[in-house]
């Protein structure tokens, strides 16, 4: 077992299951054709997994490109020792060109101004820089729109610093509309059209991430960019039956204190949850400043000696409770399961997503840097 950072006392952990990971990783690798490379999305530190340790399992598993969101979060990586090629998704902001060049990282490009801040840079680096261009096909967020496509294009010719590896363009409905997402494909391929056209060449065409895999061959590039898969979960519930994968993350804690209460006794802030019988309430150290959404309050459950126990009361900013009152022979210092499984039953993020209104994704995301990332195989 590795650990992700100095461990307190205090028993509230992430476990990450890294066998979960490889598993996830073939089960993908299985699906897409064996000429198409994988570029393994690990920014908001891997989806609050770990990015420097998720990244080098999935280096040795011989990932092709990881994408991060910013410059920082690559440099982050290469500090960590990663040496396969990072990809700046989110493109660069002004003073990141000298980063970039220095850590051997590889930009999205989507605007003239960081053509020309990267090029600045090259020269003082006295190097070339490999960047990936980026169409907008719909997504209506980052990229270049079709109809000034050729006009970047035609720039290129000013920054001979500047190699294009890349192009790509990002689905925005590819697990809710077939017929959108078809159009956007189509869109792509024009936009690759044009840069033939015009001269461009590159190593890699790509706009697949999860929710698209399930796909393939319909819309592959030759290079695919799975994230929330790759950590166990899934971008919609209708993927479920179509690949098999394993929760990479367990949010754990115990049982820090235990006490009777009579019916009609008020738990938490506002007395939101009263008592109807007397009643035995566990204190779990936990709360949303570790990511276990206020939402929650009152709805969420928890496993505790392989039952589930329902949370009561407002959820604190450190403390969450939880009626114990069914759940024979509980003590302090019982495990508590938060996310994952225990015995036979198990909590999943597409589970506490779906109580709160979100997405696996925002789960994921949510817990927080004081609680320790703990790494098992």
């Amino acid at each position: 077992m590795q650990k992700g950072m100095n461990l307190s006392a205090r028993p509230t952990v992430a476990e990450i299951d890294l066998g979960s990971l490889e598993f996830n990783y073939r089960q993908l690798r299985r699906r897409i054709p064996k000429e198409v490379k994988i570029l393994a999305v690990v920014k908001a530190d891997a989806y609050g997994h770990g990015a420097v340790p998720i990244s080098r399992r999935l280096e040795r598993l011989g990932v092709e490109y990881l994408g991060v969101a910013i410059s920082d979060e690559g440099v982050e990586l290469r500090k960590g020792g990663v040496k396969v090629p990072i990809l700046i998704l989110g493109g660069i902001y002004d003073g990141d060109a000298d980063q970039v060049l220095k850590y051997d990282l590889t930009p999205v490009v989507f605007q003239k101004e960081s053509l020309r801040s990267l090029t600045r840079a090259a020269e003082r680096w006295r190097k070339r820089l490999r960047v990936h261009l980026k169409v907008d096909t719909g997504m209506g967020r980052l990229g270049v729109p079709l109809d000034l496509w050729p006009d970047l294009l035609r720039e290129l010719r000013r920054f001979p610093k500047i190699e294009i590896e890349g192009i790509l363009s990002h689905f925005s409905m590819a697990d809710e509309d077939e017929a959108f997402t078809a159009t956007q494909w189509r869109e792509f391929q024009k936009a690759v059209a044009i840069a033939k056209e015009m001269g461009i060449s590159c190593k890699y065409l790509h706009m697949a991430s999860s929710a698209i895999l399930t796909a393939f061959p319909s819309y592959s590039g030759n290079l695919v960019r799975p994230g929330i898969m790759l950590y166990g979960s899934y971008p919609s519930p209708r993927f479920k039956n179509l690949i098999q994968l394993r929760p990479v993350m367990a949010l754990k804690t115990c049982i820090h204190f235990l006490k009777q209460v009579p019916a009609g006794a008020r738990i938490s802030y506002g007395g939101t949850f009263v008592t109807k019988r007397t009643s035995l309430i566990a204190t779990l150290p936990i709360g949303y400043a570790d990511g276990y959404s206020r939402h929650l309050s009152n709805q969420g459950e928890v496993l505790i000696r392989g039952q589930r126990a329902p949370v009561v009361g407002r959820v604190c900013m450190d403390f969450v409770m939880v009626d114990v009152t069914d759940v024979p022979n509980v003590s302090i210092g019982d495990e508590a399961v938060l996310m994952g499984r225990q015995k036979k039953e198990q909590i999943t993020a597409e589970e506490i997503a779906e109580e709160i209104h979100s997405i696996p994704y925002e789960i994921f995301c949510l817990i927080g840097k004081r609680v320790p990332r703990i790494y098992k195989e």
